[in-house]
């Protein structure tokens, strides 16, 4: 009872949302608890200021990891993407809009916007900030990355995560509470947003 109390008191007290939430997880993350997918999107449908949650996967394995999500569960609850190395699906409707990126790199990423920029003859004094970010596979801009597990950040979302603010939690991805969801947002809160400025 104490417990719920203080998930409550917690929850009222947030006032500051980010938009689009970003967990960078590890293959081993995922086949430790597979359905953390879930929960988190179940937490995240309490506060409709956030809009969407990516979750990138590191992984060599993509097909391997992909036949371990159901998406179908999912995308009962929300619009749901997942994004391969070789395909991409979207299923579901509704929000927060959910990511599922599997094993692509933010190199990877950056290099092929290049590629399709040369490809498109554009002219190289013409290229703005804005023109590789149209380019990109992932139009996305996470306001808070979340990594469990205490460990080095994933090369994911080079380019859109650089303003991001970054939560490192010791908690590992199977252990991962509700509680801990909120802890995350109410330091997310509490931050002054600079920007880079």
């Amino acid at each position: 009872m104490i417990y719920r109390f203080y998930e409550y008191w917690i929850a009222e007290d947030l006032k500051t949302f980010p938009k689009e939430i970003c967990f960078m997880l590890s293959d081993t993350d995922i086949r430790a608890d597979v359905n953390k997918l879930d929960d988190v999107v179940t937490w995240a449908k309490e506060f409709p200021e956030i809009k969407k949650i990516i979750f990138h996967i590191s992984t060599a394995e993509a097909k391997k990891i992909e036949e371990l999500i159901n998406p179908a569960a999912l995308a009962k609850k929300t619009s749901v993407r997942i994004s391969t190395p070789d395909h991409d699906t979207t299923s579901g409707t509704g929000t927060p809009e959910i990511l599922i990126a599997l094993g692509k790199k933010g190199r990877e990423e950056i290099t092929d916007a290049i590629i399709q920029i040369a490809k498109e003859g554009i002219d190289p004094e013409t290229i703005t900030e804005e023109t590789i970010e149209s380019h990109l596979a992932y139009q996305v801009n996470p306001d808070f990355v979340i990594k469990t597990g205490g460990s080095h950040l994933t090369d994911f979302l080079i380019w859109q995560s650089v303003y991001s603010e970054l939560f490192f939690t010791d908690i590992n991805w199977s252990m991962f509470r509700r509680v801990d969801f909120l802890r995350a947002l109410r330091d997310y809160q509490s931050r002054g947003r600079r920007f880079g400025k």
